[in-house]
């Protein structure tokens, strides 16, 4: 595979429909995005396998779906109120505002893990190395101050008595909250685990990277409650189970590491993150946390509700210990976008743009492709209709066939089916592959198989 530039993986998204600016006709609004076409249908399938993963394979397992506004005392209870928080800083030259940490990390090549650092050392750094304005280039910047992330809104008719709340930061908060209503009414025994796949939002200042970091984005986040003894053992388990996810989706090895934190929060027990190798830089994916039973004993705190499960074969009483594992999903789509993508050059010296998308994952499956528009497309669009029953299919009678092929390699498509002239007289289709070019001939009879086959 080539060395891709992100500006033309973000250029290819948009002009075959993967990924649009957000309210482009506008002129946007910055770190927002649009999934096109192809980008939603990507984006489900990838979350039917997370679902298919961790949520219908694993025993005890059950899902939600919680609302994005909640009381706001669970974000009291969280800490987000409190603590939720970037150090920004603001060019005093041209007015444009960063991130100390980001300054910090760009400026030092990732050699200096500003994680570590107070925000007095953060601001120390800056000023005795000079670091410059990325816009500007000069180094001129206001003093560190902490800006809270929490996107805010009021509810009420009026504004004399309406309620500050908040739009939801993560969505693991949902899952600790209906702890008790999902135990009691699926009987569930500890250990078990609450997956939720779902919208968050954070009005923080974005680096860029496309869909890297988005002011909002979508979660799968997965909650697995289990006794104080265990969790090493599924914290060790879960880190494993998020390397083989994005394996699953077709991503090699090579380019996922794991990285364990610098600094752990007061009360967590050990954190990791999965690392993609972006073309930007390695970065993180997903994130394992053994938060111990922090979360569900400060709910029990400010809600007053007792949050402790009666263990039914000891008869013992205690508060779970939580280990968390997320995902941000837009993440995973760009991981998935930017290793799939290439420009290959053939051997006949003809250059194609392809995206080896995983089977499972193609927003298209196949592809139906008759040879000849005025004889054939009758043929093709039956066969286009008792296909699409089964799965996701795309048309395309327009142009040479060898312009459709190369069509379909640049948005994914693993196979395309030929209807042609010996299709009305046998009944027989060509099927060609993605990948290798290749072209094998089969009735139409064993399509459907075929197929399945290929994608699974």
């Amino acid at each position: 595979m080539a060395n891709i530039e992100m500006d033309k993986i973000v250029a290819h998204c948009k002009n075959v429909g993967f990924i649009f600016p957000g309210s482009d006709i506008y002129g946007g609004l910055a770190n927002t995005w649009d999934y096109g076409p192809l980008g939603v249908e990507l984006k489900n399938n990838i979350k039917k396998v997370w679902w298919q993963k961790f949520v219908q394979e694993r025993e005890n397992s059950y899902g939600v779906d919680c609302a994005i506004l909640m009381n706001p005392r669970v974000w009291e209870a969280s800490g987000h109120v409190a603590s939720f928080s970037d150090p920004l800083m603001d060019c005093k030259e041209c007015k444009a505002r960063f991130r100390a940490d980001n300054l910090i990390s760009n400026y030092s090549k990732g050699e200096v893990n500003p994680d570590l650092m107070t925000k007095e050392e953060m601001s120390s750094y800056v000023q005795e190395h000079h670091v410059p304005c990325p816009v500007c280039g000069k180094s001129n910047f206001t003093p560190i101050r902490q800006f809270n992330l929490l996107f805010k809104t009021q509810r009420g008719v009026t504004s004399d008595n309406a309620l500050d709340i908040y739009l939801r930061p993560e969505t693991a908060q949902g899952e600790y909250v209906n702890f008790l209503n999902v135990q009691r009414s699926m009987r569930a025994k500890v250990p078990f685990g609450i997956g939720q796949i779902g919208k968050a939002f954070r009005n923080e200042i974005t680096p860029g990277n496309f869909t890297f970091r988005q002011i909002e984005f979508e979660q799968m986040e997965y909650q697995f409650f289990c006794h104080a003894g265990d969790d090493e053992k599924y914290y060790e388990e879960f880190k494993n189970a998020s390397k083989e996810f994005f394996i699953s989706l077709g991503i090699p090895a090579e380019k996922l590491k794991f990285h364990d934190h610098d600094k752990l929060a007061f009360y967590a027990k050990a954190a990791c993150d999965v690392y993609y190798q972006f073309p930007f830089g390695w970065d993180e994916v997903n994130g394992i946390h053994n938060r111990t039973n922090y979360d569900l004993t400060k709910h029990q705190e400010y809600s007053g509700k007792n949050m402790e499960y009666l263990d039914p074969v000891t008869n013992e009483k205690f508060i779970p210990n939580v280990i968390e594992n997320s995902y941000g999903l837009d993440r995973a789509i760009l991981a998935v976008i930017c290793n799939a993508y290439d420009v290959e050059t053939l051997p006949d010296g003809e250059v194609r743009e392809i995206m080896h998308l995983s089977p499972k994952i193609a927003p298209f499956k196949v592809a139906i492709l008759p040879l000849i528009k005025r004889d054939l497309s009758e043929k093709a669009h039956e066969l286009f209709r008792e296909l699409a029953k089964e799965f996701r299919v795309t048309y395309d009678e327009t142009g040479t066939i060898g312009k459709r092929y190369r069509r379909q390699d640049q948005i994914g498509t693993p196979l395309c089916v030929t209807v042609d002239f010996d299709t009305l007289e046998d009944n027989t289709v060509t099927v060609r592959d993605r990948d290798t070019m290749e072209q094998v001939r089969m009735p139409i009879s064993e399509l459907k198989s075929y197929i399945e086959k290929i994608i699974k």
